[in-house]
């Protein structure tokens, strides 16, 4: 337990020689925005995901065979978004190659600006989504989220994908004292998979109260804050900017 909360807390607060210095709890932000996201697109864009692709993929095949609650267009539409937006991402990452910070920063704030208009959409039509609203939100937030998953891989802090949770929950349990396995991380995965459930449970209590507008606002918040702590804390002799070996 001491181990744990040691590694939680230096996750959070991480000290000044770390590796990955202030980026594990920014992707944690980020990780309680793609829980927001993820609330907003299955509740209110039809059963739908913008962020968890594994998810998006079985829903194709469902609605493909006849699954009524489910279209196909949708999944579609969601993977190509998030396949142009991972491909944006790649493109910063070769960009900014050398320097993590600068990656980071503009990441999310393009981010936020793809938010932004799904905001103002929002926003427009009152948080109603009919099919002219459902399908440009679906755009915008496939868009970031492929563009912030392609950034997390290429800065490369194990354990904080910041869209999937799989190989996360299976470290836990396969690394683990019980299995065998040295348990690297444990306050760090366990804090992972809580940012997620934190952002899907407020995402989804804002959203099945009516206040869409309000869930995609606090995700552009979240992003647009990550990207000024990000820029503020990127100087120039600081060791984790540099790209990991």
């Amino acid at each position: 337990m001491r181990r744990l909360l040691s590694d939680a807390v230096r996750t959070l607060v991480p000290r000044g020689e770390e590796r990955h210095g202030p980026l594990p709890p920014l992707m944690l932000i980020l990780t309680v925005a793609t829980g927001l996201v993820d609330a907003v697109s299955y509740l209110a864009l039809g059963h739908v995901f913008v962020a968890n692709m594994t998810g998006n993929v079985v829903f194709l095949g469902f609605a493909l065979a006849g699954a009524q609650s489910l279209s196909a267009l949708a999944s579609i539409v969601s993977l190509t978004a998030f396949l142009l937006g991972a491909l944006a991402g790649g493109r910063l990452g070769t960009r900014f190659a050398m320097h993590r910070g600068h990656l980071l920063r503009t990441a999310t704030a393009a981010q936020t600006v793809l938010v932004a208009v799904a905001v103002v959409v929002a926003a427009v039509s009152d948080g109603k989504v009919t099919t002219d609203v459902r399908y440009p939100l679906i755009v915008c937030l496939g868009l970031a989220m492929g563009l912030q998953n392609a950034v997390a891989r290429r800065l490369g802090v194990p354990d904080l994908t910041t869209t999937v949770l799989t190989l996360t929950l299976t470290g836990l349990a396969a690394d683990s004292t019980p299995a065998g396995g040295e348990a690297p991380r444990p306050g760090r995965r366990i804090l992972s998979v809580l940012a997620m459930f934190l952002g899907a449970l407020v995402g989804a209590q804002l959203v099945l109260h009516g206040h869409l507008v309000l869930t995609l606002g606090l995700t552009l918040v979240l992003l647009a804050v990550t990207s000024v702590i990000t820029h503020r804390l990127s100087t120039a002799d600081a060791t984790w900017i540099r790209p990991r070996p």
